[in-house]
């Protein structure tokens, strides 16, 4: 069964893109979400002129997202904004993302930063009528100076409490990428309409919350991801990611849950089509 790679920052690849695809086809994946962050807004629409590249025969399709990624909150100015707009509305952009909360880094900006920029992005997909890919680290994970400097701030319910406001409402749905909480927030997250996508990290043995979320998922709500170049999956921790590996993610994923790895795929596969109508 055919794989879909659902969150990869092929713009990332500068050396060897080429090769990297042909690895990918040549693994099962025959769709990648190339996701348009850049490294700022100014090079956001890197991603999407991928998706429009002929990447010639024997190479996945590629669609792309574009959005201000909420470490980068700071610079999300009203050109920036408004050069998202114009990026959301080509037929290519499938979605807005990857945006969000993260209180991760203690250098991150400060919670009312970023929400400011995730609430005008998400006004932005709901216009466009794209649906949105999130990126949320629990602040449990929080380094030890960024728990100093946020307090008892905490990204995941001050996402939800945003969604619900201002996205719910639209009906369209999203992506929760690279999930990293626990099956508390994957239902809370699929009662407010999203996908939940496992990347590399599932595989980790100590991710015991991931894994958790990732056998209690409705099978309709499952994708599976790389998050490429970053977070390669056991047995290739430690190495440089790329969407081929999501094959790895893949078979991990259905064996907790009991499953083979072509019933996965298969889900993945239709769940992600389903989302994004305009890829299959």
């Amino acid at each position: 069964m055919p794989l879909v790679d659902s969150h990869a920052h092929l713009d990332f690849y500068d050396n060897d893109r080429d090769e990297v695809m042909q690895r990918a086809f040549d693994a099962g994946v025959r769709t990648i979400l190339a996701i348009g962050i850049g490294e700022g807004p100014e090079s956001m629409h890197r991603a999407l002129e991928l998706a429009h590249a002929d990447h010639g025969t024997g190479r996945p399709q590629v669609f792309a997202t574009a959005g201000i990624h909420p470490q980068e909150a700071s610079k999300a100015s009203d050109e920036a904004l408004a050069k998202l707009e114009e990026l959301a509305a080509d037929a290519r952009c499938v979605a807005v993302g990857e945006i969000g909360l993260d209180y991760y880094h203690v250098e991150n900006p400060l919670p009312e930063v970023q929400k400011a920029a995730f609430v005008a992005q998400m006004r932005i997909a709901a216009a466009a009528r794209k649906p949105i890919v999130i990126h949320v680290r629990t602040s449990e994970l929080a380094t030890p100076a960024a728990k100093a400097r946020f307090g008892a701030a905490d990204a995941w319910a001050d996402l939800l409490e945003l969604i619900g406001e201002y996205w719910t409402p639209t009906g369209l749905g999203g992506i929760m990428h690279c999930f990293s909480g626990g099956p508390q927030e994957a239902q809370r997250s699929v009662e407010a309409g999203f996908y939940i996508s496992f990347a590399g990290n599932v595989t980790y043995p100590k991710a015991v919350g991931i894994r958790e979320a990732a056998v209690k998922v409705p099978a309709e709500r499952i994708l599976v991801e790389t998050d490429a170049p970053f977070l390669a999956p056991i047995p290739l921790r430690g190495q440089r990611n790329e969407p081929a590996y999501v094959a790895h993610t893949a078979a991990a994923v259905a064996e907790l849950r009991g499953i083979t790895v072509d019933e996965l795929s298969g889900l993945t596969t239709g769940n992600f089509h389903r989302l994004f109508p305009q890829t299959a």
